[in-house]
């Protein structure tokens, strides 16, 4: 999509909403994207009203575009549109939840050690080593061993 004044709009408008800055919103790649899913989820004309508010989304919005501030919100926190199911965007948008970035962790699934990959220490050495240290698990298997081989 080409950068346009809503598209300035939508992203002034998420640092606000987020407390996060426009670089790392745009460093996830889902501006546009969310910003269609907005307008989308909103209808047009309330995702208009929306991006026209200057003042910051407190007691003072009237209760429809408070809901839109707090929906659009969840959307970046959370990948999902809220409702009932949410509606998950993608698993993009899902690893690239600014839940993660605020807790400063990596979204669960998404580190290409792959699954179980946080059970295990991870070996910097030659793989002879690392052969050493699955060696090392026979003992938690019983007599047997791991590999079936006894000791």
């Amino acid at each position: 999509m080409p950068i346009t004044d809503e598209t300035h709009q939508f992203t002034a408008l998420s640092v606000r909403l987020t407390g996060f800055d426009g670089a790392t919103l745009e460093a996830t790649g889902l501006t546009d994207t969310y910003r269609s899913v907005a307008e989308e989820q909103l209808g047009a004309e309330r995702f208009a009203r929306l991006l026209r508010e200057r003042r910051e989304p407190d007691d003072t919005l009237d209760d429809e575009l408070r809901k839109a501030a707090r929906e659009l919100t969840y959307l970046w926190y959370t990948g999902s549109w809220p409702g009932s199911p949410p509606i998950t965007v993608s698993p993009q948008a899902y690893a690239e939840a600014l839940v993660w970035k605020a807790a400063g962790l990596k979204a669960p699934a998404t580190d290409p050690g792959g699954y179980g990959s946080w059970a295990v220490a991870r070996d910097r050495s030659g793989p002879g080593d690392a052969i050493d240290a699955i060696d090392g698990l026979d003992g938690l298997a019983g007599s047997e061993g791991l590999g079936g081989r006894g000791r």
